[in-house]
């Protein structure tokens, strides 16, 4: 996203809210873009700003702040400030900082309106600024808290007590789309309250397997996942010890969930594996073995994403009776809307006397405080072997 050379304060730059259906995709996008501008330059920005010398202005505010929402500014005559400290200035305005959280969260709220009243040909920039306030709010949540976000999850089981889990949500690495793995997504708490609810449905008993149960997550992330059925199969106590890898591609991600697993370590063994789904070595332990059952949340988020993880799964998935569950987030616009298509597509091929195939598919409606505002709902697909 190109980032404004010279930003200004939101409060003048921010598109009033209440009037936000008269703004194209393109004014809010450029507002976006001064706000990262402002609190979150990339470095080749930082080094090109150089302010020229002139008067130095200094912001003011009093304690009623206008209706309009627009501050005024006084110019201070200190010839020879630099640009930077003009932007340190405004950065420290305590004032702009929350009018800019508090703007995020407004439009976030406001989201699915505006993009329903503009016309058709900008729903895909809607969907990108839709994208772009969501980093930029966590951005935000990010800086102000300067550390990682300890969460706790506590899942009902059927037959005995809750299911406690203790997660790490780390910091997304600025500007890079891969560690989104670093925190805990919607798709993935749905799953495991459905398979603490009914593990059985999902395979996920160790009495119905003779032999150790291997279970593998991919896209694992922060874990909650594989560490939730972890500590369900550890209360079942069968003679032979299940057997779980959690897997994830990012460097960053992978250290988040070792961690994440070894906060847990009531939950049993975990064990935790690089996976690249693009050009996967499965000759190695622990992929050198068929798994019974697979899991993936929130994995499909670019469309060549569920032929990969079909490649994967055929190669790593246990014949005949393996199962893969994997839920999905849909999306009504932007680059990921219609990416549900693709698993369909993906799992429609095979070789030999069997391929895999959708066996069921569930849709799930949104989970009330969880998930971001232009996720509609998930789709949970059970995957398994069937005869051509």
């Amino acid at each position: 996203m190109p980032q404004i050379a010279n930003p200004v304060s939101p409060t003048a730059s921010l598109p009033p809210l209440n009037r936000l259906s008269s703004y194209s995709s393109n004014d809010v996008m450029g507002a976006l873009a001064n706000l990262r501008g402002l609190y979150f330059p990339s470095q080749q920005l930082i080094e090109k700003l150089r302010f020229k010398k002139g008067s130095k202005p200094h912001l003011v505010h009093n304690n009623s702040v206008p209706d309009s929402g627009y501050a005024s500014a006084e110019d201070d005559d200190n010839d020879g400030a630099a640009e930077d400290d003009v932007l340190g200035l405004l950065r420290s305005d305590e004032f702009e900082r929350a009018f800019a959280i508090k703007w995020l969260i407004g439009f976030t709220a406001r989201s699915d309106t505006w993009s329903s009243l503009v016309h058709e040909s900008e729903a895909v920039a809607c969907a990108r600024a839709i994208d772009e306030a969501a980093v930029l709010l966590a951005l935000f949540t990010n800086l102000g808290l300067e550390q990682d976000i300890t969460r706790r999850f506590s899942f009902q089981h059927r037959d005995c007590e809750p299911v406690q889990v203790e997660l790490n949500d780390a910091p997304l690495v600025d500007e890079d789309h891969t560690s989104v793995g670093l925190q805990s997504w919607a798709s993935s708490i749905l799953l495991a309250e459905r398979i603490c609810a009914d593990s059985s449905r999902f395979g996920l008993e160790a009495t119905l397997h003779k032999e150790g149960l291997r279970v593998l997550e991919l896209g694992a992330g922060t874990g909650l996942l594989s560490i939730t059925v972890a500590q369900i199969l550890a209360r079942a106590q069968s003679r032979t010890p299940p057997f779980i890898v959690a897997t994830d591609f990012h460097p960053d991600v992978l250290a988040n969930l070792q961690r994440n697993v070894d906060a847990n370590d009531d939950a049993g063994d975990v064990l935790v594996r690089e996976l690249d789904w693009s050009k996967p070595n499965l000759d190695r332990a622990p992929f050198n073995q068929a798994f019974d059952v697979i899991l993936a949340a929130d994995v499909v988020y670019e469309p060549p994403h569920a032929s990969w993880i079909a490649n994967c799964v055929s190669a790593l998935l246990a014949r005949p009776a393996g199962v893969l569950w994997m839920i999905i987030v849909l999306r009504t616009g932007g680059r990921h809307e219609g990416l549900s298509s693709t698993v369909a597509e993906a799992f429609s091929h095979g070789t030999g006397g069997t391929k895999l195939a959708i066996l069921e598919e569930e849709t799930l409606r949104r989970i009330d405080g969880h998930g971001r505002a232009d996720e509609m709902g998930y789709k949970l697909f059970k995957i398994g072997w069937v005869q051509r």
